[in-house]
């Protein structure tokens, strides 16, 4: 029903993106607004600023050999968040967040002294 009048709700630790006849116009914060769909605005989604955690580990891709000749798997945690102002970023130039967290990472992008 709030659609058909043009009212939108944002919930809490949430930001959605708005768009004007398919382009990128503003980032909506937490609370109610209105969205007259009569002249083309539109919500395209929601992004959730919550923190996440992804574990993995290096096995899948390389052991590391230490100083003292022993193989050393590393199992990391990495807790990531979308920022608010860089929500517009996150939400159309990021395809697949975890995906990309874990390639960067096993690639040895990120070094973990032992």
């Amino acid at each position: 029903m709030g659609q058909i009048l043009g009212l939108v709700q944002v919930d809490q630790s949430t930001v959605a993106i708005k768009e004007t006849f398919g382009k990128f116009n503003e980032v909506l914060e937490p609370g109610c607004h209105f969205l007259p769909w009569c002249i083309g605005q539109q919500i395209a989604g929601y992004l959730s600023l919550l923190v996440r955690q992804l574990w993995m580990s290096a096995v899948k891709q390389r052991q590391r050999l230490s100083p003292d000749n022993v193989f050393v798997t590393a199992v990391a945690s990495v807790r990531y968040r979308a920022l608010a102002d860089k929500a517009s970023d996150a939400f159309y130039k990021l395809s697949n967040t975890r995906e990309q967290i874990q390639s960067y990472v096993l690639d040895g992008n990120v070094y973990v002294r032992l």
